[in-house]
């Protein structure tokens, strides 16, 4: 009878271990196969850098920045001439000479080093397969600034100003056409839009995305490090981006001649850079109500400095970080000591976000006033007036 018992719990013992160990395996196995899906079940910011190859290089390289919980999402635009020292090959040059199609992990390694974030997903597109990915959905709206004309493609290209809908071959043409007198920002902001149309689109025509055999078609036109299940559930929520709202803003920092070629090396040693993606994510996921969800905030900066130039250099930094810099100025005196922030905005937590940007503690707040018929005068949100502790990035202790 003893002996049974011991039979009996030695063989009950091998079922729990069979189980666990089952379990065990059937974990790895999910994992494998869907090492990201937990990104969707917490309550964290999705980060998926977006690439459009032209002759197996970056045309344009977007990180989208997406909080499911408030719905907004901020871009950064990597250009492809971001001049960085590449660990892999121990030297200074462009960000996208690691970049290869078959292998993109060292492209992407080097995307998160810079921007400081781990990013979640992988597109991949040719322009090739951006066109047939935009007939697929039947067009890509976006808004010209002015008519274009492109007589020297085959066939001529011609872009009307006003909200056009964009076929396969015009979106290819207007999302690589660079004309030989356009200064970069130009070409910069007109990827942007088309890609943020892109987006738009996308998420408009998931269902339809979704629906086999299109399913399957859609898929086979963008390489990605998520399976199709994981990408057809990241785009759904796309569905709720507002792209109007979406903040845009691109590396940028000082040119210059590194072994032949121009490269644009990140102000501060990529701190800068750093330090606009953190904001950036606090913005996402900070809770405020919906008049501030959207807002641009509004910035006056006066020189009260005997350094020339330092008011507009100033609003560079501040354009950066998203702020409408509405004026630059002279301060009424050029020996302020210690720079010092007027705040109209009413919003304290706000005003301190803007602040922090430059470490400044000196804040004085004003009543937004009422606007006189007869004197008219906006006045910024917030107003800096710079004093000799600014050391151009910082307010320092004297």
């Amino acid at each position: 009878m003893k002996r049974k018992q011991i039979d009996a719990s030695i063989f009950l013992l091998g079922i729990i271990i069979a189980l666990i160990a089952g379990g065990a395996l059937l974990t790895v196995f999910v994992l494998r196969e869907d090492p990201m899906g937990d990104v969707f079940s917490g309550d964290r910011v999705i980060n998926s850098l977006f690439i459009l190859e032209e002759d197996r290089k970056p045309l344009s390289s977007f990180v989208l920045m997406y909080y499911p919980s408030t719905r907004r999402a901020a871009l950064f635009d990597v250009p492809g001439e971001v001049g960085l020292i590449i660990q892999r090959i121990n030297r200074v040059d462009r960000i996208d000479t690691v970049y290869n199609p078959q292998r993109q992990e060292s492209f992407v390694d080097e995307i998160e080093r810079l921007l400081g974030i781990e990013v979640n997903f992988l597109f991949s597109m040719t322009l090739e397969n951006l066109g047939k990915i935009v007939d697929l959905v039947e067009g890509v709206e976006v808004l010209i600034p002015s008519r274009v004309d492109l007589p020297e493609e085959e066939p001529p290209l011609l872009f009307p100003s006003g909200r056009v809908v964009l076929d396969g071959k015009k979106a290819v043409g207007y999302a690589s056409y660079r004309l030989p007198e356009e200064d970069a920002d130009i070409v910069n902001a007109r990827r942007q839009r088309f890609f943020l149309g892109f987006l738009r689109r996308l998420g408009e025509q998931n269902e339809y995305l979704s629906a086999k055999p299109v399913y399957q078609m859609f898929h086979s036109l963008m390489r990605s490090n998520a399976n199709a299940r994981i990408r057809s559930r990241f785009f759904n929520e796309l569905v709720n981006l507002d792209t109007d709202q979406t903040s845009v803003q691109i590396v940028t920092g000082t040119a210059r001649e590194v072994s032949g070629q121009v490269l644009i090396l990140p102000y501060y040693d990529g701190s800068l850079i750093k330090d606009m993606v953190r904001q950036s994510l606090s913005g996402l996921t900070r809770d405020t109500d919906g008049t501030l969800a959207g807002r641009i905030f509004t910035v006056e900066i006066l020189n009260g400095t005997a350094t020339a130039g330092l008011a507009r250099r100033t609003a560079d930094l501040l354009q950066g970080f998203g702020y409408d810099v509405i004026a630059v100025n002279n301060a009424d005196t050029s020996d302020y000591e210690q720079s010092e922030i007027i705040d109209r905005s009413g919003y304290e937590d706000m005003v301190q976000t803007f602040a922090d940007i430059i470490r400044c503690k000196n804040i004085r707040f004003e009543a937004a006033g009422n606007l006189d018929s007869q004197n008219i005068e906006y006045k910024a949100d917030f107003t800096l007036i710079i004093g000799r502790d600014f050391n151009g990035r910082y307010v320092v202790a004297q």
